[in-house]
């Protein structure tokens, strides 16, 4: 299957309804009451240059969460003016606002434990690193940032996002794809200056830990060991490190007439080859032309940058499939009834969605797995 001009295919699958995936420039929450104190804000302009609509809810436990929020973001940029609730959940809050004659994005870390709080961090160092060192992709401008309280202002860059699910429910136009996957091939071919970014992923000890978990047989820690293996060896003689966004999915992608932009820097840093191109393959289950498109770019460069490519594809995918059966395992020990239909606030698909998207998963493990034994017999 994954022979010397094969590619990582599979047959398209039914229509799923999906969530929303994630990136700060979704619709706005529900909208609520004026901000105390603040008078009425600037009209702030969105992407297509229409006004923003939308009031804060500062009202109740969620409004006190918001009120310290802004006031994070007012230390670093005093004057920042909220104007809507991009999005909220248990451990960040997203805020569109205005300074001056810009709209910006605000994130605020709520969750400050030890994992979270790094990511933030990381995310902070990354558009820091842009100031310096542009990146060959469009990224937003930095406007303020504090590392130490995990609050970050960005400018808000007009575009639409090109997926608004992490697993859309219907394969995206071939033209928004094409943009996306020629975005991620500029950025993985930039090499930043080395002490820039650091390598996110330790992969022998992502493998042994799936493994433990019962997430990887036997065979699959062998094999993979022995592609790591062959690798590293290979590195030795030409460097297979890869500058990756590190969660190159179409919702963290904006499409705009100037050309795509990518958001969400919180794993940017150095992967083996072909680990953002995984991260898409993992994602566009309902559109098997882009999958083989994508599989073969991972080839062009040779059997090295093929294996690194699969490994990475065997963990990504694992890690989808623990996300999603432990979603599923937290609504069975919870006994409460999955509903059916539309989806859950933060991103997790319900009910029978949510078994098929697990099906579909673990089919494509199953295919990627094949692979790497095939290609292990290779060696």
């Amino acid at each position: 299957m994954y022979a010397a001009s094969s590619s990582v295919s599979a047959p398209p699958r039914p229509p799923r309804s999906r969530p929303a995936g994630g990136g700060p420039y979704l619709a706005p929450a529900h909208p609520g009451a004026a901000v105390p104190g603040m008078g009425r804000p600037p009209r702030a302009m969105g992407p297509a240059g229409q006004p923003l609509s939308g009031r804060l809810d500062l009202s109740g436990p969620q409004g006190a969460q918001l009120r310290t929020a802004i006031a994070s973001v007012h230390r670093i940029c005093p004057e920042f003016a909220p104007v809507q609730v991009l999005r909220r959940s248990g451990r960040a809050v997203l805020l569109v606002g205005t300074t001056g004659r810009s709209t910006v994005v605000a994130k605020c870390l709520l969750d400050h434990s030890p994992a979270w709080a790094e990511r933030t961090r990381h995310e902070i160092a990354a558009y820091r690193s842009f100031v310096r060192h542009r990146p060959p992709v469009r990224v937003p401008r930095l406007i303020a940032a504090d590392p130490d309280n995990c609050t970050l202002v960005i400018e808000r860059m007009p575009g639409r996002v090109a997926a608004l699910q992490r697993h859309p429910a219907e394969a995206p136009p071939r033209a928004d794809i094409r943009a996306a996957l020629g975005a991620i091939c500029r950025l993985n071919a930039w090499r930043p200056p080395a002490g820039t970014f650091d390598a996110p992923l330790d992969y022998a000890a992502r493998i042994a830990r799936y493994h433990e978990l019962g997430l990887l047989t036997d065979r699959d820690l062998g094999d993979l060991q022995k592609l790591l293996h062959g690798i590293a060896q290979a590195a030795g003689r030409q460097g297979m490190g890869q500058f990756c966004h590190g969660d190159a999915l179409l919702s963290n992608i904006l499409l705009s007439p100037a050309g795509p932009v990518l958001v969400d820097w919180e794993h940017a840093g150095w992967y083996l080859p072909g680990y953002d191109l995984a991260v898409l393959w993992s994602v566009l289950g309902d559109a098997p032309a882009a999958r083989r498109q994508i599989s073969q770019i991972a080839q062009s460069a040779g059997p090295v940058s093929r294996d690194a490519f699969l490994v990475n594809l065997m963990l990504v995918l694992t890690r989808e499939i623990r996300t999603y059966e432990t979603a599923v395992q937290r609504s069975i020990n919870d006994a409460t009834p999955v509903p059916a239909g539309p989806a859950q606030p933060g991103g997790t698909p319900c009910g029978e969605e949510q078994r098929l998207l697990l099906r579909r998963l673990h089919d494509d493990c199953q295919l990627a797995r094949r692979a790497v034994r095939a290609a292990v017999g290779t060696r």
